[in-house]
C-alpha cells in the first residue's frame, strides 16, 4: 500500500510524525485488509494511513502509542473489532457498513456460481428479518446467523455448515473459516462499501486534526495566561485546568487536582447553576489567600454545557491597579513642589518645615491653617513629595468651588445613570483617582454639613461608596486639610460637625502670616521677582530697582493677602517698570495704592499718607442676602458685589 506509515504494530520511536495531513489507522485480521489496502492510494493526497493487522486487544497495544502521539485522529475497522476498539480508544472509530446492496450482491455471486446450493449468511450483531423473506421469494435455501465476537463467528460458521450450508457469505473471518471446514465463501463486504468508509474516516479525521489543533492552541494559550483557569462539564466534573490555578491552589500532585478544585469551585458551580447567571469579581479566601474569582457559563446551543472558573490573586491585581493608575493619571495631579520650595528662614516657617517633615514620614491626615495667601497647598504638595506616597497622585480640591451636588459627585464618583446628566458609563470620584495618594481638601471649612458626614465615613472606613452604587470601594489615600477659618469657632457655632474636625486635626500644622515673619520678605520678594521676571521679561539688571521701589511695603505694609498678595505686586512692577528709564517717582506710586495703606510711622517715613482705617464690617446674614437679592431682582452676581462677599458665600446663607 502507498502509504506514509508503517505497517502492523509501528513502535512511536518508528512512527512518523503528524504533518498536515490527518492519520487513518486501517484495522484488520482478515481479507478486507488487503481490500483496504487497495483503496488508500487514491486517498494518500489527503490523509497519511498506518496499517495494523491485528484485532482486539493486541490492536488497541498497537494503536494507542500512536494515538497518543497525534499521528493517528481515526480508525477504520468493521465488524466485531470495530466495536472493540469503538469501546477502548479515545479516537474515532469509522465501521465499514454493509447495506442491502453489498448483501444482495453477495447472495446473486454465491447463486451464480453454485446453483442449489444452501447459503450460510454471517452478518454482525443481529440477523435480518427481510432477508429470510426474500430467501424464499428468490427460491434459495438461505439461513442466518449473528456474532459479536471472533469465537462467535466460528460457532456460526460450524452450525451453518451442520445446517447443510455449503456457501457461507460473511466477513474475511466466515470466509476464512469456511474454508477450513471445507465450504465454499463469499466476501460480504464490496469495493463501494469501503470507499464510503474511507471517504467518512478521511472527513472525520480532517475535522478531529482541525479541532485537535484548536484544542492544543486554545490549551496553549490558556497555560501562558497567567489567571488560573479550570472548565468544568454540566456535571461539574474537571474537564480542564491551567498551570496557574495549580500554582494559586498549591497543587503539585496531579490525583490532588480534581478532588481540590471540586472542593474550591463547588459552591461557586451550584450558586451559578441556581441563579442561572454568572457570578463576577468574588472574593474567596482560600488557605489564607485571597483570591478574585469568576464563573462564567459554557452555552452550545443554547443548553448550558458546563462552566469556566477563572482566579487571579487579589495582589496581582492590586499591583495592577496600582501601575495603571500612576501610568494613566493625567499629568495635573503631581505635585509639583517640595518644603525646600518654602522661601525664607524666618523661626516661624522652619518651625512649618519641621512639622510638614514630621507629617511627612506617617499617613496620618494633616489640617494646615492659615490665612489665604499663606501656601498652604505648597506645603501640601511638599508633604506629599517628602512622603512614601511621592510618585503618586495628588489631587487638590476646593470644597468651596462648587454646590453641593456637584462636590458629591466629584469627590465621590458615581455610577451611569445616578442621576439626570450623570456621565455615560460613570465616574471615578476623587478620592478614588488619588487612590494610593494624597487628596488635598482646600476650604474645608466651607463644605456643606451634609457632606461633613460622608467624608467622616470615608476618613473612618477608608472606603468609598459612589453615587447610585451598592458597593463600597476600598481606597488607600492620605488626606490633608486646609481652612482659613477657625474650625474650632464652627464646631462651637454648630455649622462644623466636631467629630470631624478632630478626625481631622490629628497633625494641624499653622502658617505664618506674611506680617508674622518679616525677615523673609526680602528673600521670598527676590524669589519671586526672577519668577516674575522670567515671565513677564523683566531685564535682569531692572530687578533690583524693583526691589528698591517696593523696599518701603515689606515694613510698613500688613499684606492682608499674604504671599499671593506679594506675588502679584511683584508681578505688576515687572510689567510697569521694566523699561531701565522708568520713573520710579510718585506718579509711578498710582500704580500701587499699596503705599497709601501702609501702617502710621511705615507711612509718614516713605513720605505717603496713611488712609482712615477702614471701620470693621458687620458679618452678612441671611437677612442681608434675601434683601439683596430682592433689590436686585434674584441677580446674585450684583446682590455678591454689593454685599462683599463670594457667590459661593452667597449661596451657603441662603441655604441657611
Amino acid at each position: 500500500m502507498d502509504s506514509d506509515l508503517p505497517r502492523h504494530a509501528a513502535s512511536p520511536s518508528t512512527a512518523t510524525p503528524p504533518g498536515d495531513r490527518p492519520g487513518v489507522a486501517l484495522v484488520s485480521i482478515s481479507r478486507l485488509q488487503t481490500l483496504c489496502e487497495s483503496v488508500a492510494p487514491r486517498y494518500a493526497d489527503r490523509a497519511r494511513f498506518l496499517s495494523v493487522r491485528a484485532g482486539y486487544g493486541a490492536a488497541v497495544a498497537a494503536l494507542q502509542a500512536h494515538v497518543e502521539a497525534g499521528s493517528v485522529d481515526v480508525v477504520l475497522a468493521a465488524g466485531s473489532n470495530g466495536a472493540y476498539l469503538r469501546d477502548n480508544l479515545n479516537v474515532p472509530v469509522v465501521m465499514v457498513k454493509v447495506n442491502g446492496f453489498d448483501v444482495l450482491r453477495a447472495i446473486t455471486q454465491a447463486v451464480a456460481a453454485w446453483p442449489g446450493a444452501d447459503i450460510g449468511l454471517v452478518l454482525h450483531e443481529s440477523i435480518s428479518k427481510e432477508l429470510a423473506a426474500l430467501g424464499a421469494w428468490l427460491n434459495v435455501g438461505l439461513r442466518q446467523r449473528a456474532y459479536r465476537s471472533i469465537d462467535e463467528v466460528r460457532t456460526a460458521v460450524d452450525a451453518l455448515a451442520a445446517e447443510g450450508c455449503s456457501v457461507i457469505i460473511g466477513p474475511g473471518m466466515a470466509c476464512d473459516f469456511a474454508q477450513q471446514a471445507g465450504l465454499e465463501s463469499v466476501f460480504l463486504y464490496s469495493l463501494g462499501a469501503v470507499e464510503e468508509a474511507f471517504e467518512r474516516s478521511v472527513e472525520l479525521a480532517r475535522v478531529s486534526r482541525q479541532k485537535e489543533s484548536k484544542r492544543v492552541r486554545l490549551n496553549t494559550i490558556v497555560a501562558h495566561l497567567r489567571d488560573g483557569v479550570a472548565a468544568f462539564d454540566g456535571n461539574g466534573q474537571l474537564e480542564a485546568v491551567n498551570p496557574a490555578m495549580l500554582e494559586l491552589l498549591g497543587l503539585a500532585r496531579e490525583a490532588e487536582v480534581p478532588a481540590r478544585l471540586a472542593q474550591v469551585a463547588g459552591s461557586l458551580l451550584r450558586e451559578a447553576g441556581e441563579q442561572g447567571t454568572a457570578i463576577v469579581e468574588r472574593i474567596e479566601q482560600i488557605d489564607g489567600r485571597a483570591l478574585i474569582v469568576n464563573c462564567m457559563p459554557i452555552v452550545e446551543h443554547g443548553q448550558r454545557a458546563g462552566s469556566v472558573v477563572t482566579a487571579q490573586d487579589a495582589l496581582v491585581a492590586q499591583r495592577v491597579d496600582r501601575s495603571l493608575r500612576t501610568s494613566q493619571r493625567p499629568k495635573h495631579l503631581v505635585a509639583r513642589h517640595g518644603l525646600d520650595d518654602l522661601a525664607g528662614a524666618s523661626p516661624a516657617l522652619e518651625r512649618v518645615r519641621r512639622l510638614a517633615r514630621a507629617a511627612a514620614a506617617h499617613d496620618a491626615t494633616v489640617l494646615l491653617s492659615g490665612e489665604s495667601g499663606t501656601g498652604k497647598e505648597l506645603v501640601a504638595q511638599g508633604i506629599h513629595n517628602a512622603s512614601r506616597r511621592r510618585g503618586n497622585p495628588f489631587v487638590a480640591f476646593n470644597c468651596a468651588a462648587l454646590p453641593e451636588g456637584l462636590i458629591e459627585s466629584e469627590l465621590f464618583g458615581h455610577e451611569e445613570g445616578a442621576f439626570t446628566g450623570a456621565r455615560r458609563g460613570g465616574k471615578p470620584g476623587l478620592f478614588e483617582i488619588a487612590h494610593t495618594g494624597t487628596i488635598f481638601l482646600d476650604e474645608i471649612g466651607e463644605m456643606p454639613a451634609a457632606l461633613q458626614s460622608r467624608l467622616l465615613r470615608v476618613l473612618q472606613e477608608r472606603e468609598v461608596m459612589k453615587l447610585g452604587s451598592g458597593r463600597a470601594t476600598p481606597i488607600d489615600v492620605r488626606v490633608i486639610a486646609a481652612t482659613h477659618r477657625d474650625l474650632h469657632a464652627l464646631v462651637a457655632q454648630g455649622s462644623f460637625r466636631a467629630d470631624l474636625y478632630f478626625r481631622l486635626n490629628l497633625l494641624p500644622i499653622r502658617l505664618p502670616a506674611l506680617r508674622e515673619r518679616r525677615e523673609d520678605l526680602p528673600l521670598l520678594a527676590h524669589h519671586l521677582l526672577a519668577r516674575a521676571a522670567s515671565q513677564y521679561g523683566l531685564a535682569r539688571e531692572g530687578r533690583q530697582r524693583v526691589l528698591d521701589f517696593l523696599a518701603p511695603l515689606f515694613d510698613g505694609y500688613d499684606w492682608p493677602g499674604n504671599v499671593r498678595e506679594l506675588e502679584n505686586l511683584l508681578a505688576r512692577a515687572a510689567i510697569y517698570l521694566h523699561a531701565p528709564g522708568a520713573a520710579l517717582d510718585e506718579e509711578a506710586r498710582e500704580a500701587f495704592p499699596e503705599f497709601g495703606r501702609m501702617t502710621g510711622q511705615a507711612a509718614s517715613e516713605s513720605g505717603a499718607a496713611s488712609p482712615p482705617a477702614p471701620e470693621a464690617r458687620a458679618p452678612v446674614t441671611r437677612e442681608a442676602v434675601l434683601q439683596a437679592l430682592a433689590r436686585h431682582g434674584g441677580n446674585r452676581a450684583a446682590a455678591s458685589r454689593e454685599l462683599g462677599i463670594g457667590r459661593t458665600t452667597l449661596w451657603r446663607l441662603m441655604k441657611g
